[in-house]
């Protein structure tokens, strides 16, 4: 039997997401890749209780993640089941629509048809009557975004999500989906878009001003670069490592002696902050408040603890982030 530890909330920040009354943890634990039947139960239990007691409130899901699809939400419910059915109300859960996950005309995208059926999945397979917030995905190019949004809309009117957001959504299509939805009287909490010391698209594209602009929320996914920003990618290659898959998210070409070069680099930065790379790569993300949540990963406790190390430094001085940029962008 599991018994939450009582300080869970001693350390770990909270933020609030735009101008809704809703924290976040500067920390989330997104459910993506170590959340299914090949990894060992045990072990996802493992990271799920150390998260909770370390203060992280918010499980970030998807209905495709896995593998195979669905799989981590039906995970997730076994461990809310078992685990955490006493702390469904200091829980914060989401979970998205907009990728494939079932055959046919209606398994994918953003048509209402596909979102309110997807929602409907997703709550059986997690054993919840709501999720705390609702995503669309992506945009869909062929469907009408007031369609999409008004099916977020009426996931928030059958009380089946308090709260919605938006995921990958350009920094126009964002401010159109905030539009619409306000006038829906749905105000839009959040956008969870990829952002990184490597990857800065929300920034140079306007997306950050766009979220400032609106009082939006965000939570960033892919802080770490799939891992390059972590002690892994240092001496090149490991074995085991997502690079040395050729997975679709990270390949082995990616990973070149130019890289490699500029993460020593980074990671000499990150020591003279008494820092990890990866607690470095987190908190740049979080610097200055412009960003709610990161979501990180983990394949185990200690990995997870490693990012959550991250909190004991958010602050930057205006020299360590000449010297970051100068190495990213050199």
């Amino acid at each position: 039997m599991y018994t939450a530890h009582p300080d869970r909330y001693a350390d770990m920040p909270y933020r609030r997401t735009g101008r809704s009354g809703l924290k976040l943890p500067a920390l989330s634990l997104g459910l993506w890749h170590n959340f299914g039947p090949d990894r060992p139960v045990e072990t996802q239990r493992a990271i799920l209780r150390r998260a909770f007691d370390l203060g992280v409130t918010h499980f970030d899901l998807a209905n495709n993640y896995g593998p195979p699809p669905g799989a981590a939400e039906s995970a997730l419910g076994e461990f809310l089941k078992s685990d955490f059915a006493a702390y469904r109300d200091e829980l914060v859960i989401s979970t998205k629509a907009g990728y494939l996950m079932w055959p046919g005309p209606y398994g994918e995208w953003g048509s209402r048809k596909y979102v309110l059926s997807s929602l409907d999945q997703s709550l059986k397979r997690m054993g919840l009557d709501y999720v705390d917030i609702f995503y669309s995905h992506r945009p869909d190019p062929e469907t009408p975004l007031e369609e999409t949004m008004g099916a977020l809309h009426s996931a928030v009117q059958q009380g089946k999500a308090l709260y919605v957001g938006i995921s990958n959504y350009s920094a126009e299509q964002t401010r159109e989906a905030a539009r619409i939805l306000g006038e829906l009287g749905t105000p839009l909490l959040i956008h969870q878009p990829r952002y990184s010391m490597l990857d800065r698209r929300p920034e140079d594209e306007g997306l950050l001003d766009a979220l400032d602009e609106l009082q939006v929320g965000s939570i960033v996914f892919s802080p770490l670069e799939q891992g390059l920003l972590s002690a892994r990618y240092l001496d090149g290659i490991p074995e085991g490592s997502r690079a040395a898959s050729d997975s679709p998210f990270l390949n082995s070409d990616a990973v070149t002696e130019e890289l490699v070069g500029r993460l020593r680099d980074l990671n000499d930065i990150a020591k003279s902050r008494g820092q990890t790379l990866a607690q470095m790569a987190l908190a740049w993300v979080l610097r200055g408040g412009r960003v709610t949540s990161a979501l990180v990963g983990a394949s185990s406790p200690q990995q997870l603890e490693d990012s959550v190390g991250a909190i004991g430094n958010l602050d930057f001085d205006a020299d360590e982030l000449a010297r970051i940029d100068a190495v990213v962008k050199q």
